[in-house]
């Protein structure tokens, strides 16, 4: 069985709203090395419980795949509290996406909000 959900433009929101911490794989049938992420991607999802692993196949979805910017699959993307902290093209190493799941864990999202906030005010003063 399956511990990873299918992520479909119809229950994107909500997954991403109702879930504090969501890993994202961008994905596609004819892909190779996104045929040889899925395992490992499987693998995590199933030591990792408390977390929502979910998937996006970007044939079926492409307007997912557009309103993310995704150029390359497999694409892993870490949504916290509405927040992506962390994207990356590439088929992850298992070890490779034990730290990132670690690290993303480790966040302190008040200080990754503090962040964004002062790198949108600097936008809007170069803007203005």
């Amino acid at each position: 069985m399956s511990s990873t959900v299918e992520l479909t433009k119809e229950n994107f929101d909500q997954t991403v709203t109702d879930n504090e911490f969501v890993l994202i794989d961008f994905w596609a049938d004819w892909c190779g090395p996104c045929k040889q992420f899925a395992p490992v991607y499987e693998k995590a999802a199933g030591e990792n419980p408390d977390l929502v692993f979910g998937k996006v196949d970007t044939e079926a979805q492409p307007e997912l795949a557009a309103a993310f910017g995704i150029q390359s699959i497999p694409t892993l993307m870490i949504v916290r509290d509405q927040v992506a902290v962390f994207a990356q093209p590439g088929a992850l190493p298992e070890a490779a996406l034990t730290d990132v799941i670690g690290q993303a864990r480790n966040l302190d999202m008040a200080e990754v909000r503090k962040a964004i906030a002062e790198q949108q005010a600097q936008e809007g003063q170069q803007a203005g």
